[in-house]
């Protein structure tokens, strides 16, 4: 199936299902992807091999362009809701992560006081103390956990590295709550193997995720773009909404988009 780049550093803002008005910041090269993960359902597609190759944009460039786009947004009056950082892969691989956070924090104090800053995380940099600092000054830091299944996470993730659940979690703990927990909800085959986060095995795993870490928020979401694995399948949102039922039983908000 066909999947889509992001091919500026700037983006939108575009109507986002979980953020609302959304003006994307993409950190990676505008022609291709850089990720730890290599996720059967991204809508990047997969990882480029030449990527080793491919620059990260500049600090200096993204606070430039950020800058005008604010000012040009203030000036037509359409301010977005969240300033999102996502794009091309993880932007928490990028070597100045936190000098562009903090340089985003002062041109939104600036230009849009009101709005809030958001990051899409694999939650894979935690280990980075400069990373945590970072994620500790935006508004949302929304991490993803697909599975409380290691197994599961390496069918779906594929993450590119020697990925250990257990340690992901543990710096999880260490921001007491004060992340956003997404989760991508799928079926399907990919392989030749069966791939299900929604039994019933899953799911008391994954809560038992969600209790440990104790987010402020949880969202669960499904397949809503083209996926670069052919054979997944979109979650039904009854379904969904049973799971989240389960999730605010444990005291924590749940947003479910279809």
């Amino acid at each position: 199936m066909s999947t889509t780049l992001f091919h500026d550093i700037i983006v939108g803002p575009i109507r986002s299902r979980r953020l609302g008005r959304s003006l994307g910041v993409n950190l990676m090269p505008v022609n291709g992807k850089i990720c730890n993960f290599n996720c059967i359902y991204c809508e990047c597609g997969w990882n480029d091999r030449k990527f080793s190759g491919m620059r990260h944009n500049g600090r200096d460039e993204v606070r430039r362009l950020l800058e005008l786009r604010l000012q040009e947004l203030l000036s037509s009056g359409q301010l977005p809701d969240v300033i999102t950082f996502a794009g091309n892969g993880e932007p928490t691989l990028h070597p100045d992560f936190l000098g562009v956070v903090e340089d985003t924090v002062s041109l939104r104090n600036r230009y849009c006081p009101e709005v809030k800053i958001a990051v899409l995380s694999n939650a894979t940099m935690l280990g980075k103390e400069s990373v945590r600092k970072a994620l500790s000054q935006v508004d949302r830091a929304i991490l993803k956990i697909d599975s409380g299944i290691e197994s599961t996470i390496r069918l779906i993730n594929e993450p590119c590295f020697p990925y250990s659940l257990e340690t992901v979690l543990q710096y999880m703990e260490l921001f007491q709550g004060e992340i956003i927990i997404q989760t991508m909800l799928l079926r399907g085959e990919y392989n030749g193997v069966s791939v299900d986060n929604t039994t019933e095995e899953e799911v008391l795993s994954w809560l038992e995720v969600i209790k440990r870490v104790h987010p402020s928020l949880v969202m669960l979401y499904g397949i809503d773009r083209d996926t670069p694995a052919p054979h997944l399948q979109k979650v039904p949102l009854e379904e969904m909404e049973i799971i989240a039922t389960r999730v605010r039983a444990l005291g924590i908000d749940c947003m479910v988009t279809g």
